[in-house]
């Protein structure tokens, strides 16, 4: 068995391949036989902690695959999120691989923004913000850069600190790049001035005011994964034009953003434009005017770690012959 380390993702899988891959996944999730049983969550001593366990399959590759990822946000001299991924190939049932699985999350979850930003933003957005910039941060600043021509990047983080270290990031990877990097202390003041939002925080209580998004703005918000939270508040959906998810059963089960207003009656579940999937299939243009505003709520879906460890698995597998 082939043992696949995060050295290997990151020198081995562009973000441009694995956006291919994922929205490959979504298109194959509605025209094929894609299984995703709902992820089981034991929640651990110690505030927040939890491990996860995400089986998939998409029958059209002959893979499966399971993630396990654990979440300690107490964790200091380790990384607050650990994951593994098994790979099965479904022809014989041999256990193919493992993958160190936390670059591979940070690129497929920056992936779905950046599949949710080519069809749901203005084709003309150039700021974009970042409101937390911890773990996830990264991936979705470069899955947006694949897609649209960013010039200016604001960054809004509780503690400065990690803001600071995703700058000196961004500046490594885009050295030639001609854009700007400003770190603000204020999300509502980041969010203001963006085209784009990436909401990717921990919080339990809304982050940011709707009432200080733009017109014409896309939010993006992959964070707060848990029916008991939410990063946003009910005036982005109240003002959102389209509100899209990654699924149906993923949100309904974890999207605090739109349950908790959903169950105080401020806003209804019903309002959902539709799946990711929907709208990559359809092709159509989903704003009806510039002055929309789009959300795209993801909680994450484990086919697509699938399809992003067999690919790597492809490609490794022929250097390491």
């Amino acid at each position: 068995m082939l043992h696949i380390t995060e050295e290997d993702v990151l020198k081995h899988y562009s973000m441009k391949q694995c956006m291919k891959d994922v929205e490959k996944a979504f298109s194959l999730s509605k025209t094929t036989r894609v299984d995703i049983p709902f992820r089981t969550i034991l929640h651990h001593n110690g505030e927040g902690a939890h491990t996860l366990y995400m089986p998939s399959y998409i029958e059209d590759i002959q893979y499966a695959s399971i993630k396990i990822s654990s979440l300690f946000p107490s964790n200091k001299e380790i990384p607050m999120i650990q994951s593994l991924i098994v790979l099965t190939e479904t022809i014989s049932g041999k256990h193919v691989a493992t993958l160190s699985a936390s670059a591979l999350t940070m690129l497929r979850t920056g992936a779905i923004s950046g599949i949710g930003t080519k069809y749901l933003s203005r084709k003309n957005s150039e700021v974009l913000s970042v409101i937390g910039c911890g773990a996830q941060s990264f991936g979705q600043v470069q899955a947006i850069m694949e897609v649209r021509d960013i010039t200016k990047i604001i960054l809004y983080n509780r503690t400065t600190d990690k803001a600071e270290l995703l700058s000196a990031k961004i500046f490594e990877l885009y050295s030639s790049w001609a854009g700007e990097v400003i770190i603000m202390e204020d999300a509502n003041e980041a969010v203001k001035a963006a085209d784009i939002v990436v909401s990717c925080t921990s919080a339990d209580t809304p982050v940011f005011s709707g009432k200080c998004i733009k017109k014409g703005t896309h939010i993006n918000a992959i964070g707060s994964c848990a029916p008991n939270k939410h990063e946003y508040d009910v005036h982005v959906l109240n003002r959102a034009s389209k509100v899209v998810v990654d699924t149906f059963e993923g949100a309904k089960n974890e999207a605090g953003g739109l349950l908790i207003p959903h169950n105080n009656n401020e806003w209804s579940l019903n309002k959902i434009y539709g799946e990711l999937s929907d709208v990559i299939l359809e092709q159509e243009e989903v704003r009806n005017s510039a002055d929309d505003i789009t959300l795209l709520d993801s909680v994450g879906v484990g086919f697509l770690d699938t399809i992003c460890a067999a690919s790597i698995y492809t490609k490794i597998k022929e250097i390491y012959k």
